[in-house]
Formats: structure tokens, sequence, C-alpha cells
């Protein structure tokens, strides 16, 4: 499952869409024809957003408000929850049938402590996880894989007052910090940098979802400093029962697709997909676009719009719904406090009552780790200051600038650019080493060490005239630390001095 991730532009309309059925997944009142010149409109779009990494069908892309919300509530399992919950006596068998399908998972004993505080008491921080898990049903896809998987991850926030929201998808081939995380047999892994997607699969060795889910979680919170309130996890087999409960999902690639990875083989041209088609779809990577994941993220987008379009217009229609509800409620599994259809339509009410214009969707800055470590041409790294400046916006429960967020990203400062002279002010020998070493896997240029003149509570970046921009880059990177200013800096390099707080670099 690993891939050339380059970090370029989301290319998940160049080689095709999906569509429901023909006719459906459509803005109200738009024309049936002229599908190759909405396409091409379409591309042309998502390349101009694409360069500040603007997911496919984020807002200001002429998206329906019933299909950006279909992203979150059809993913979730949750999708047309609230019609039954009121439905009363006459579906109160369905009611309990559904209710009973949705798996619990205890998280908090195996989160462990020090998670961020939660710094705006109302909001809500939810991580979505599409689950990849290679058991059963699920074991033909990819090779020499004996744990769980995650092929989607975003985090939902939902501020206090419930007028607005945004969603934050992270690539599964984001370079992280993967803390050290509860194996669930007895053992525990060791800290270290990889891809985020991994942290599903080491919580989940022993094949229990809870314990793929605390890891998960500890890693998210770890890297973004957000405190997350809830879980949510959906597994290939629940998607291809939904596909299936609706007659199938109509795609239109412009060109062949034959992914074996994927288990994949599609003719040009619109068709309708349904069980491996459908999932072979929305996770192939190498044989359509640019074979980056952050493509598959858009293209992924794209089929979950027009599932939900489908899914609306098949209210009329009670075994079509029933089997989607089944199917979606069968392969989710939450947290114990929204384990159960009213909470989960609860929360599925609260996501439909943010106003269109709010309701926002944004992929965390990125760019090719390549940029900072040539010999990695499979990851991405996120971009900072920019991503921390979105996870503290979001802690704080501050309504995230898209536009700003996507201007100031449009010219990232690499790692490697960046050169750092490290100095230890906790008198702890061997310090600036250490953090020196840390550095370096981060992709920075250490050009050296030694100790501070004096000892320092406080981890501090000094940097010349010149190189503010370097120094937010590496003040964003390292929690607690702040940049200033000094005029007997050492020209042409930042200093960072290693105080007694200093915990780690994201």
């Amino acid at each position: 499952m690993g891939g050339n991730s380059r970090g370029r532009p989301n290319s998940a309309g160049a080689r095709g869409h999906a569509t429901g059925r023909k006719g459906e997944g459509r803005a109200a009142g738009e024309p049936t024809g002229h599908r190759s010149g909405r396409a091409a409109d379409r591309r042309a779009k998502r390349a101009g957003r694409a360069a500040a990494g603007t997911p496919a069908g984020a807002p200001g892309g002429g998206r329906t408000r019933l299909t950006r919300r279909g992203r979150i509530v059809v993913w979730s399992g949750v999708a047309l929850a609230v019609l039954l919950v009121g439905a009363g006596g006459a579906a109160a068998w369905v009611y309990q049938s559904l209710n009973g399908n949705i798996h619990a998972a205890d998280l908090d004993n195996k989160i462990g402590g020090g998670r961020p505080v939660n710094l705006s008491p109302g909001s809500k921080n939810i991580v979505v996880v599409g689950s990849d898990s290679r058991d059963g049903a699920n074991s033909a896809y990819g090779k020499g894989l004996s744990t769980m998987q995650s092929d989607t991850l975003m985090v939902l926030h939902l501020s206090a007052d419930r007028k607005w929201a945004t969603v934050v998808s992270l690539p599964r081939d984001s370079w992280v910090d993967i803390p050290s995380c509860d194996r669930g047999d007895g053992t525990t892994s060791d800290p270290h940098h990889f891809k985020i997607n991994e942290s599903f699969a080491i919580g989940g060795t022993s094949g229990e979802v809870a314990g793929a889910a605390a890891c998960t979680i500890k890693t998210v919170e770890h890297n973004t400093g957000l405190r997350i309130d809830h879980f949510m996890s959906v597994d290939f087999q629940g998607f291809k029962g939904m596909v299936n409960a609706l007659d199938g999902i109509e795609v239109c690639p412009e060109e062949p697709i034959n992914d074996k990875k994927a288990s994949l083989d599609l003719a040009a041209g619109c068709q309708t997909v349904r069980d491996e088609e459908a999932l072979g779809y929305v996770r192939t990577r190498y044989s359509t676009g640019d074979g980056s994941d952050l493509g598959r993220i858009g293209r992924q987008q794209e089929f979950m719009e027009a599932l939900a379009a489908k899914a609306q217009q098949r209210l009329s229609s009670p075994d079509a719904m029933y089997g989607f509800l089944d199917s979606a409620t069968k392969s989710l599994t939450t947290d114990r406090e929204l384990a159960g259809i009213k909470p989960l339509a609860g929360l599925a009410s609260e996501v439909n009552g943010i106003p269109r214009d709010r309701l926002t969707f944004v992929t965390v800055p990125n760019y090719a780790r390549e940029a900072d470590v040539p010999s990695d041409k499979a990851n991405v790294v996120w971009q900072y200051p920019q991503a921390a400046d979105l996870f503290d916006a979001l802690a704080k429960d501050r309504e995230v600038d898209k536009e700003k967020l996507e201007a100031d990203a449009a010219r990232p400062v690499h790692a490697r650019t960046v050169r750092v002279r490290v100095l230890n002010g906790t008198g702890i020998p061997g310090r600036a080493a250490k953090v020196a070493d840390t550095l370096r896997t981060a992709g920075f240029t250490v050009s050296g060490v030694g100790n501070a003149p004096e000892p320092a509570e406080r981890t501090e970046v000094d940097y010349p005239e010149g190189l503010e921009d370097s120094a937010e880059v590496l003040s964003s990177r390292v929690p607690g630390s702040s940049a200033r200013q000094d005029t007997a800096a050492a020209p042409g390099e930042v200093t960072l001095t290693v105080g007694t707080d200093f915990d780690t670099v994201r």
C-alpha cells in the first residue's frame, strides 16, 4: 500500500468522475448533456485550487449543499439515520436492528495520559477513518499485510456554537511522529517517524479496532495538538454494501484503468460499478491521475458525493434504504459515547445545521518529503507554519480562513533550506546532539551543536534579520517554543536553544 505521493496537485478529476446514475449527483436544474465539457471545467477549477492544497470538491467548486455534507454523513455511516429515529412504531424493529449493528470501542484506557488540553469546551473534534482491514473478505487486497490498515483519515471540527465546521483531510502518506502505542498483544511500540496510517496498524496488531483507534487518536493528537473527542471507523465491506444497496454508482473514467493492486480493470467511459469494482475504484492510485494519495483523496470525495446524492434519491425505497443503512451500521465502529443511532443522528443533525458557506473542507498544507529528503519519493510532510496555524485555530475554536490558508501555503519554506545550530540549555549531557538528530530526521540542515551560554528553562528560536520565515518554520515544529529576532545571531542560520521544557519535534 506504499506509494509515490509527490505532493503534486490533486488530479482526481483528470481521469474521470463519479455521477451516480445518469442525471444523478448533479446540482438541481443542471442539464444532463455535455458531460465532457463539465469535466474540463472542473479540471480547470481544480488546477487553480490545487496549487494551494485545496482538495477536489472543496467549497468554491460549484458543489451542492447535499453533496458537501454527504462526504461526512455517508462516510461515517450515519446518513439519514435521523429519519429512522423519528419514524415511530412502524420502524421500531428497524431502529433496534440498526442500533444493534453499531460496534462500540472503549478507548480512554488505551490512549494513555499526556493528552492535549481542551481549549474550547463545547466544540468537538472527531477522527473519521476509512478502515482498510485485511481480515476475512478484505484479505484479497494488498500483499504482505497482516495488520489493520487505514485508507482515509479526516478530522471533523464542530464549533462550540455549531455555526461552522471544518473538515481536515490528513493524507495517509503524511510523514509524522508516531508516539509509543499499546499494540494490544502485551507489547508497546517505540516512538518513531513514519506514515500516519501506520498508527492504525500498530494499535490494531491484535485485530481490535479499539486499539487501532486509540493509537490513531494518540498520533493525531500528538502531531496536531487537538484534543480528539470522538472516533468513527467504516471498513471496506460496509462501503461495498452501501454501494450495492443503491444498485451501484456510475463512474466515468476518461481512460482505461488497470490496477492489479486495487483489483480493478475498467474500460474508459461511463459505467455503473458495484462490489469489488466500486471498492477498487476508490482505492486505485497507481494507474490513474498522478499516482498520488492526494489524487485518490479527491477521487474518493467525488465518489462519496455521488453516493450521498443517490442515497437521498432512494429515500422512497424502504428496501434500498434499509440495505444501505444496514451495511453502513454493521461496518461502523465508534467510541462508546457515539455508539447508537440516537447520538449519531444527533451528530448528523448538527452537521446538517451548519450553513453551506461555513462548512469548510481543507487538506492539511503539505509538500513532497523529497524536497527535504531526496531519497524519499513516497511521502509528504506537513507544511509549516501553515499546518500549525491551522490546528491552533481549531484548538482555539477559531473559524479557518481558507483563502488565507491557501495563499500562505502557496510558497512553502522547505525544512531542508533551514540551517539550524542547536544549543543545549538543559544541562543534560548530549541533549543538543539528540535534538539535532531528530531535526535531521525531520529534514532540517543542522549546522552544528554546542552548549548554551547559560541554563534555559524555555526553548527559544533566535534568528538574524532576514530569516524570520525560517525561524517560524522551525518554531512551529517545536511545540512550546517561540521565535525572536537577535541582532547578535550568526548570519545565515537560526539558533535553537533547547530548554528544560523541550518535548518533541513535530
